[in-house]
């Protein structure tokens, strides 16, 4: 898609790339001290920048700014690297693209978090960095919080706390013509309750096939997700998800 399109100006289809043995004798003049090697290097790897953000394509986010940001993540990459640990630069510089990514979109994040807890995400992102420069791999909790000197809890609140949400429509699985969104996974005891007795329902409730009644009071009533409904009924959750959907339909008819 992108090979034939320009992003912030650049004609994607020209864009060449470095193989890998490429890649380590820049990085070997680039220690050495030459001022062109690190250009050839960003230039040589624009398109992993462009394979990234095509990750990112459907969230609706102006594609020119997710390639600059990508860019900023490509030369952190570029000059963190260590040829000496034997890694493939692709590998790591993907992880280093994507944070950066993944920063940007939580800046502009409409939901607020305090300071505090934003500071200590970054610090958290960091030391992930940091540690996966180090270990060659993706580090635990337990070793982030360690590095970091605090409880591993508060690594956790404050990674959860800058996660962008997600709508509750948001598709997670289809099977043929049935989509599962987020919602139908929720279960709710507190309000399902009061949305049927609102409804006054229970007269059309006994008229539905028993398999559609038990479903609608399992989930309904009992505040179960369609996942728990389809293991007690011994059915797949797609087929919950069909039979309920009907069942809705007919009442309301």
């Amino acid at each position: 898609m992108y090979q034939k399109v320009e992003i912030c100006g650049i004609k994607t289809a020209d864009l060449k790339v470095l193989k890998e043995a490429e890649k380590i004798e820049l990085f070997k003049q680039m220690r050495d001290g030459s001022k062109t090697a690190r250009e050839k290097l960003i230039n040589g790897n624009l398109k992993l920048v462009l394979s990234v953000i095509q990750r990112f394509s459907e969230r609706g986010e102006c594609m020119d700014d997710l390639f600059q940001v990508g860019c900023i993540g490509l030369m952190k990459a570029i000059d963190n690297f260590n040829i000496d640990l034997n890694f493939k630069f692709s590998t790591y510089a993907v992880s280093m693209i994507i944070g950066e990514i993944r920063r940007f979109l939580r800046d502009n994040n409409p939901i607020r978090v305090s300071r505090s807890i934003r500071d200590t995400a970054y610090k958290a992102m960091q030391a992930k960095e940091a540690l996966l420069k180090e270990k060659n791999r993706e580090p635990t909790v337990e070793e982030i919080a360690r590095y970091m000197h605090i409880k591993k809890e508060e690594v956790v609140i404050a990674l959860e706390a800058i996660v962008e949400p997600i709508s509750i429509y948001e598709p997670v699985y289809s099977e043929g013509g049935d989509t599962i969104y987020v919602c139908d996974q929720i279960g709710d005891k507190n309000t399902d309750a009061s949305w049927v007795n609102v409804l006054n329902v229970k007269e059309q409730l006994k008229s539905l096939p028993k398999r559609e009644k038990d479903i609608i009071h399992m989930r309904y009533i009992l505040g179960k997700t369609q996942t728990e409904v389809a293991e007690e009924i011994g059915i797949s959750q797609a087929q919950v998800s069909r039979l309920e959907k009907n069942a809705l339909k007919r009442i309301k008819e």
